[in-house]
């Protein structure tokens, strides 16, 4: 078993943000030390109009000492196979042991809108950059490429997931879907599922900013079919999500609150859960909530 799955199955908790993106690299890092410092598992990051997504992880991974950093996810239109092969390896040799690399299909409008490129079914485009990834050239002596999960929502998907990879990073779930996704890996493969949180909010604030969040992701497909199959109807998936879908998918409250959901999908069968914290705006780095957080969540 690779040491960065190992890693992550005994810290249980690490985080997801896109916040690091609004900072100079240099400041990106020293908050990567401080996460570090706090006890967090892991760090990981989203690939969209901001960084890409190896040089970023090296960059994290060269500014600290165990923290695993994970691409979450890596866009599989955003490089050939051979390019992420290479690039995989390379930073694995950098920091052996601390680099996963989640992989995923991204969403047909903003990959045609912004990377004009186009948007293949989901299933056969991942698989076939699995197969050329396996099949990619490589003369470095970079041997050792670092464990990969797919960006998995749907059974299909989880299945590939489960025959082809480590795992699978699912987004935007709850703990249902959780151990739903559990049953379809089985006992062996990783699942790191990421968790929105508002702390320490008024109700009026929590929800704007749970809406605020999920404002993008309600117009698109992907997201809206696993939410159909984990039982919301169209009527959830106005602009930022009726109150109910927030609710579900943003836990709001006290540490308290947030570590009862985290236990939830740990005891649903995650093997790592990230927590996304919201703060006013993606500009905000939640420095303060990821410290008032740390002895809550890490010291279960």
């Amino acid at each position: 078993m690779p040491a960065a799955v190992d890693t992550l199955r005994a810290t249980r908790t690490g985080l997801w943000t896109p916040s690091l993106e609004t900072l100079p690299g240099p400041a990106a890092q020293e908050a990567a030390r401080r996460i570090e410092a706090l006890g967090y598992g892991s760090l990981w990051f989203g690939e969209a109009y901001g960084r890409e997504s190896f040089t970023f992880a090296q960059a994290l991974l060269a500014a600290t000492d165990t923290l695993v950093v994970g691409t979450g996810i890596a866009n599989i239109y955003a490089r050939g196979a051979m390019a992420a092969n290479g690039a995989m390896r390379l930073v694995e040799s950098l920091a052996p042991g601390r680099l996963v690399v989640g992989l995923g299909v991204s969403h047909r409008r903003p990959l045609e809108r912004d990377r004009k490129v186009t948007y293949r079914p989901p299933l056969g485009a991942m698989g076939e950059y699995l197969d050329d990834l396996d099949s990619a050239p490589y003369l470095a002596a970079d041997a050792v490429r670092p464990p990969i999960v797919l960006a998995a929502l749907g059974p299909k998907m989880l299945g590939l997931a489960r025959d082809r990879t480590a795992g699978a990073h699912p987004y935007l779930v709850t703990p249902e879907h959780t151990a739903t996704a559990r049953a379809t890996l089985g006992p062996g493969p990783l699942l790191v599922v990421e968790q929105a949180v508002v702390l320490g909010q008024g109700r009026a604030e929590a929800l704007r900013r749970a809406h605020a969040h999920l404002d993008i992701y309600t117009g698109l497909p992907n997201y809206r079919n696993n939410w159909l199959r984990l039982g919301f109807t169209e009527e959830d998936f106005v602009r930022g999500g009726s109150d109910r879908l927030a609710d579900a998918l943003v836990v709001q409250g006290d540490e308290a609150a947030v570590v009862a959901v985290v236990q939830a999908h740990l005891d649903a069968g995650a093997d790592h859960v990230l927590l996304q914290v919201l703060g006013t705006d993606v500009g905000q780095v939640p420095m303060q909530e990821w410290t008032a957080l740390a002895p809550a969540v890490l010291g279960r």
